[in-house]
């Protein structure tokens, strides 16, 4: 593994999802140049080593399927902390995941995701199903009067240029003044950015006669998009895990769309990539 590359750190607990996040990471990894590196949280260190050799196994079919070969790391902690601190630590510069949907009581499964994503310094993709094509072709972007943050941006350019994606802003149906003023201004910013950049984007407006969440949900199924790409709120309280935070709908959308999670860094604001 090429040391010098950036990595994608792909969470890796021997089920079919993660086999699912996997194929994600290769399809991302040959476009942008990327390693790839396979993280198994063990429950007990005495796990250790026969995790190793299961991972060891795993990398070297990856190999034989993909042609590339994943770095491993297994380390023994919890899902809610350890990912986000190793991913960190090997300066990933995305993680990918795979999660089941919300029918039932897999409900939980999708809060736990959410709360393994919330607090990372790195943007995660999560995934329920294998890519349907080889690019993220129609990404969506809802914008609300939340949207002050400018820390997607860069990544919509990131993806819009080495996928030549379409952006798909996703404006929320908003009744005050006062609020969708600032909608609006953060779309004028977005928009001129993204002409300068040569990206070509649409604008829609959500009816409003559902949740902004499943709204967007449903419009990025219409357009067969690709990836729903969201910030994440930056203080979510238990109650949130429970009754359905917005990014929790959204990340277990019930049409397996890829969703890429964003979280607020005070240390990013000086930060373009592009």
């Amino acid at each position: 593994m090429n040391k010098e590359k950036q990595t994608i750190l792909v969470t890796w607990d021997f089920t079919v999802l993660s086999e699912y996040a996997l194929e994600h990471a290769v399809r991302i990894a040959n476009v942008v140049d990327n390693n790839i590196t396979l993280l198994h949280i063990l429950k007990d260190k005495k796990d250790a080593e026969e995790a190793q050799k299961k991972l060891t196994i795993v990398a070297k079919e990856a190999f034989k399927k993909f042609n590339i070969k994943p770095g491993i790391i297994t380390k023994e902690g919890s899902i809610f902390f350890t990912i986000s601190q190793v991913a960190t630590q090997i300066e990933a510069n995305l993680v990918i995941m795979g999660t089941h949907g919300m029918k039932g009581m897999q409900k939980f499964t999708g809060c736990w995701a959410l709360k393994v994503i919330v607090g990372s310094k790195v943007p995660f993709i999560v995934v329920q199903e294998p890519p349907k094509s080889l690019n993220f072709h129609d990404i969506v972007y809802p914008i609300n009067f939340k949207s002050e943050n400018k820390e997607p941006m860069n990544w919509v350019i990131y993806l819009g240029k080495y996928y030549r994606s379409k952006i798909h802003f996703f404006k929320e149906n908003i009744k005050d003044s006062n609020l969708k003023r600032k909608a609006n201004n953060y779309l004028i910013y977005a928009k001129k950015i993204l002409d300068a950049k040569g990206i070509d984007y649409d604008v829609s407006t959500a009816v409003g006669k559902k949740s902004f969440a499943n709204e967007t949900i449903d419009y990025a199924s219409q357009i067969n998009s690709g990836l729903i790409l969201i910030m994440t709120t930056k203080s979510i309280g238990f109650t949130d895990y429970v009754f359905s935070a917005e990014e929790q709908n959204i990340i277990a959308n019930s049409h397996k769309i890829p969703v890429m999670c964003i979280n607020p860094r005070e240390d990013l604001k000086k930060i373009v990539w592009y």
